[in-house]
């Protein structure tokens, strides 16, 4: 052990070890420290401790004069550890004993009194939730919202550009792509609101709820939760101290929102295929073969579609950690944090990435538009003008398609191309005004139904969606 791990180890145990004569083994501090990823809350730590801090001095329980020292020490803790002077140790456990370990440096004995009616337990779950609240939340929110812009714009400029839309993957009817966008657009509109739902949860401050049970000091709960921007101090001392929904929850919201990416990374992996050739990915978003020159590959919408699975695995990890702990704290809690920490930096570099794959992008409409004649895709609307026009029951009218369908395919054309003779051989009263209704242009155009694909619609949709997400 080096001279300072041996100073640190002293310090851990002047913090926490009087009913301990010998500090741990090298196994156990490894294990035990958590200093090497929740060294990211040290701004939330320091914020929880001034809250507090000051709590302390109005409520006098503490001398104001030590209050403005601690307060000065952690502020230059705080410079320190912002300009990478600051040095970090495992021995010392954690965020929390490392800064008040510092903070003894610092400003000596008026140090210990900043832990007066607060414990680790309820001091980590206030710093997580605020870490959770500011960063991870806020972060998401910022990047959703960025994403949901350059879809807008994109939908926007496509807004009648003529698309095949699918079900099963197979061609079922004509849509247009910013109709197609703006599908997204509503999806992370939802992803947006899980984020506000899970704000709004997470908006309690768990700080002076002790260890488990509270404290017998005169502190004011209120006051801290008012400086942390908390609406309220938490309910139940025991809840406060155990509770990790708020880390559940985000990991929720950011699962269902890389669901989201990776359904659209996946369109767009097809959509820029030589057999689709809908997009075109520029070199920013692409990677080349190391053995095919030709090859252009979309290596980030491959990368976001996958990432699904960490992040995913990050809540299903945290779930089973939590599972079956009894009340209050427990160690297992400590793998709360990477589990969120890492599906915040792989989900913010994924809403980045596509951020910017959809800004970039090149459309082939006429691609698209060719692509959206085939398969007999106006089927539907040969249907439909069966039921408007002849008055026919749509499941009759579905027959009759059906058995044009057939006979197109067996002629090796599309619906339109079919003489009048072939159809009214199928139906007799079909007139020659049904080929109106069997082109693309004309199968888009009147779906004017709120919600629907036609340009008209689609344009009114994209300003409401300006309205409702952008503002």
């Amino acid at each position: 052990m080096t001279d300072q791990n041996a100073t640190d180890q002293k310090n851990a145990n002047s913090l926490w070890g009087g009913r301990f004569e010998a500090g741990p083994s090298a196994i156990m501090e490894e294990i035990n420290a958590s200093i090497g990823f929740d060294k990211r809350l040290y701004a939330q730590d320091i914020q929880g401790s001034k809250a507090h801090c000051a709590m302390l001095v109005k409520q006098n329980i503490i001398p104001a004069e030590d209050g403005e020292k601690i307060t000065n020490g952690l502020d230059q803790i705080l410079q320190e550890i912002e300009s990478g002077e600051f040095k970090f140790s495992a021995a010392l456990e954690d965020i929390h004993m490392n800064v008040e370990s510092r903070l003894r440096e610092l400003i000596g004995p008026a140090a210990g009194r900043l832990h007066t009616a607060r414990s680790r337990n309820d001091q980590v779950a206030t710093d997580f939730k605020l870490w959770v609240r500011d960063v991870a939340l806020g972060d998401l929110e910022v990047g959703l919202k960025g994403l949901q812009e350059a879809l807008i714009a994109q939908a926007e400029t496509h807004a009648e550009t003529i698309m095949p839309g699918f079900t099963h993957l197979q061609a079922a009817q004509p849509v247009t792509f910013g109709h197609h966008l703006l599908a997204y657009v509503e999806m992370f509109g939802r992803d947006r609101g899980r984020v506000a739902d899970c704000r709004t949860r997470i908006n309690e401050n768990p700080l002076g709820s002790a260890a488990l049970a509270g404290t017998p000091y005169p502190i004011d709960r209120h006051m801290t939760a008012s400086a942390l921007g908390f609406d309220r101090p938490t309910a139940n001392s025991l809840d406060a101290v155990s509770d990790r929904d708020f880390a559940l929850e985000y990991l929720n919201a950011a699962s269902i929102a890389a669901m989201h990416l990776s359904r659209l990374a996946e369109e767009m992996v097809i959509w820029c295929s030589a057999q689709f050739r809908f997009i075109g990915m520029s070199d920013k978003f692409s990677t080349g073969s190391s053995i095919m020159p030709q090859k252009r590959n979309p290596d980030a919408a491959e990368l976001i579609r996958s990432k699904i699975g960490r992040i995913v695995g990050c809540y299903n990890g945290l779930m089973l950690s939590m599972k079956g702990l009894p009340l209050a704290y427990s160690k297992d809690m400590q793998e709360d944090k990477e589990p969120v920490f890492q599906a915040h930096d792989h989900l913010g570099l994924c809403v980045a990435a596509m951020t910017g794959m959809i800004a970039d992008m090149k459309v082939f409409a006429d691609n698209m538009r060719a692509a959206a004649g085939a398969g007999y895709t106006t089927a539907t609307d040969l249907a439909d003008w069966l039921v408007a026009e002849l008055g026919m029951p749509f499941r009759d009218a579905h027959h009759v398609v059906g058995a044009t369908v057939k006979l197109a395919e067996t002629k090796g054309c599309d619906l339109d191309q079919l003489s009048l003779e072939d159809l009214q051989g199928i139906e007799p009263k079909i007139t020659n005004a049904v080929y109106k209704v069997l082109t693309v242009e004309a199968s888009v155009a009147a779906r004017q139904s709120f919600g629907g694909t036609a340009p008209v619609r689609v344009k009114e949709s994209v300003a409401a969606a300006k309205e409702r997400f952008l503002k």
